[in-house]
C-alpha cells in the first residue's frame, strides 16, 4: 500500500480474502505503518516493506487510486519484488490505475488486461479488455472501484476454490446484488 490508494480497491478484496480464510498481510511502502488513502482515510498496515519477505507469498496485490498507483510504481524495491514474483510463476494482481506498474515493467507484453478507463495507455504491451476482471496466466487485473468485489472474489476463487468463493458471494449478498 502507498499513500493515495483507492479505499474500496484495497479494503474490499482484503475483506473478501480474509473472510475466505486467506492469510493476507498488508504492507506499507511509505516507511511508516500508517498509509493514507486518496480520500483521507489513514490505515495501519500490518508491516513495512522493509520488514517483510515477499518470496513466500502466493500473490502480490496492488490497490489502485491516484497518486497511490504512481507511488507504487516509483518504489524500486516493490518493482523488483513484482518482477521476481512474476518470473517465478506466482500470481500478481492490480486494479484500476495500478496495472501501470505491470505495464512499466514489461509484464503485460502479449497479455490481456483491464484497468480504469483512460489508463489503458499505461498498460504497455497489453490488449485492453475493458472487462471488470481479466485473468491472463498469472496476472489478474481489475477495472476500478466498482470492480473491487468481483476482483476480490475472482482472486479468492483462484486461491481457495470455487466452492469457497461461491459460499462467500452468497453470504455477503453479492449474488443478490448481481441479480442471481
Amino acid at each position: 500500500m502507498a499513500n493515495g490508494f483507492e479505499d474500496v480497491e484495497a479494503l474490499a478484496p482484503l475483506d473478501i480474502l480474509r473472510r475466505g480464510g486467506q492469510d493476507v498481510v498488508t504492507v506499507s511502502i511509505t516507511g511508516s505503518e500508517f498509509v493514507t488513502s486518496a480520500h483521507g482515510v489513514t490505515l495501519k498496515a500490518d508491516t513495512l516493506f522493509e520488514d517483510v519477505d515477499l518470496s513466500d507469498a502466493d500473490l502480490l496485490m496492488l490497490p489502485g487510486g491516484m497518486p497511490g498507483s504512481t507511488n507504487l510504481n516509483a518504489h524500486e524495491g516493490l518493482r523488483d519484488a513484482i518482477v521476481a514474483h512474476y518470473e517465478s510463476g506466482r500470481r500478481i494482481a492490480a486494479i484500476c490505475a495500478a496495472p501501470m506498474v505491470f505495464g512499466s515493467l514489461g509484464l503485460l507484453n502479449g497479455k490481456r488486461a483491464t484497468c480504469y478507463p483512460g489508463c489503458e495507455g499505461t498498460m504497455t504491451g497489453a490488449t485492453y479488455t475493458r472487462e471488470l476482471v481479466t485473468i491472463d496466466g498469472n496476472i489478474i487485473t481489475g477495472e476500478g472501484p466498482a470492480a473491487a468485489f468481483p476482483y476480490g472474489y475472482a482472486i479468492l476463487e483462484i486461491l481457495a476454490g470455487k466452492e469457497v468463493a461461491d459460499t462467500l458471494r452468497e453470504g455477503m449478498i453479492f449474488n443478490h446484488l448481481m441479480g442471481k
